[in-house]
């Protein structure tokens, strides 16, 4: 590996802050762009992200920056790291300061509302067939800062590409593994969020353990069934970006998404929870996006299809369990 490899990584929340740190260690040349040019000026005084990313030190070989321009000079890899519903927006950017040249990582973990697109859809949507790759898996962002032993997985059509991001990320406590079905891994790190949120609300409501092991297999099929019906691969959702990143987000202390189901399950409706914290929870437009792609693919998704009634109709959580478990009788390979 090149480890002079030059990377722009193009978002400054806390997972965007880790891996620049991340990297800059392994010995790359990185820039770190964030959108708000007042708050890019707290983190070049401060060298740390006091909101996203509190504890851990940004090495002042990382170049922070407010200009895309001057982030993307002379890079070769440029590492999407902003939040689903303003990807299009940042790419439309981009677009404008010429991609010749340049390979591109996504690590965020959503489904645009409007046109139910995964990242790498909208990517090439708007910057045509480039170099692409998914980077996604159990990876809460403080503990691999820390150090943590973490594994991930690194996903893209081209096989040499999927190899070479396994190779400029790979460190002795960050282990990257690689496939080739990009469907499947962003599915499996969009979809658990949804349930990463009634797992929250379940714990708020006072159930066990019992409860949180039925949220996650049973929403576990219905992330399989969904991606199937797309075009993934099933075993994908049994590995790290599938069962192993919906268990991190279940149950970790650290995950916005279990945090707002949290303060769901207490009562408190979404709009109140969001004017609570700056951070965006991607599983807040990803039920929208999940209960339109189970319409769309006619899969049925229960979980998905509740939380989405908790979220967008007020419907009491209580209520929803109650409907849940009142299905009518199924075999367990059923719906």
């Amino acid at each position: 590996m090149d480890i002079h490899k030059r990377v722009c990584i193009v978002g400054d929340g806390g997972w965007g802050t880790t891996l620049a740190v991340l990297l800059c260690r392994k010995g790359c040349e990185v820039s770190l762009w964030g959108a708000f040019p007042e708050y890019v000026e707290i983190l070049k005084e401060k060298r740390e992200n006091v909101k996203f990313l509190p504890g851990i030190r940004i090495v002042p070989e990382v170049h922070i920056t407010a200009s895309l321009g001057e982030a993307l000079r002379d890079k070769d890899m440029v590492i999407l790291a902003v939040p689903s519903q303003f990807m299009r927006g940042v790419l439309t950017m981009l677009k404008m300061n010429g991609m010749s040249g340049k390979a591109f990582v996504s690590v965020t973990k959503g489904i645009e509302n409007k046109t139910l697109k995964r990242m790498s859809e909208v990517i090439e949507d708007v910057l045509g067939g480039v170099p692409l790759a998914v980077l996604s898996g159990p990876t809460i962002a403080l503990e691999v800062a820390n150090g943590i032993p973490t594994t991930i997985v690194a996903s893209s059509r081209e096989t040499a590409l999927a190899k070479e991001v396994q190779d400029i990320f790979m460190t002795e406590r960050f282990r990257v593994y690689t496939s080739g079905d990009v469907i499947g891994v962003e599915l499996g790190g969009s979809i658990k969020n949804i349930i990463a949120i009634a797992a929250g609300a379940a714990d708020a409501m006072g159930f066990g353990t019992n409860s949180k092991a039925a949220l996650l297999t049973r929403g576990l099929a219905e992330i399989v069934r969904l991606g199937t019906a797309m075009g993934a691969k099933r075993e994908t959702f049994y590995g790290l970006s599938g069962l192993g990143d919906l268990m991190t987000t279940c149950v970790s202390q650290y995950s916005r998404n279990r945090w707002l189901g949290e303060e769901i399950g207490k009562g408190k409706r979404l709009s109140e929870v969001l004017k609570e914290t700056e951070m965006v929870i991607e599983g807040v437009a990803t039920a929208r996006s999940g209960f339109e792609l189970s319409k769309k693919y006619k899969v049925e998704m229960p979980i998905v299809s509740e939380i989405y009634k908790v979220l967008y109709d007020n419907k009491d959580p209580k209520i929803a369990v109650r409907d849940l478990m009142t299905r009518p009788p199924k075999g367990e390979g059923d719906c």
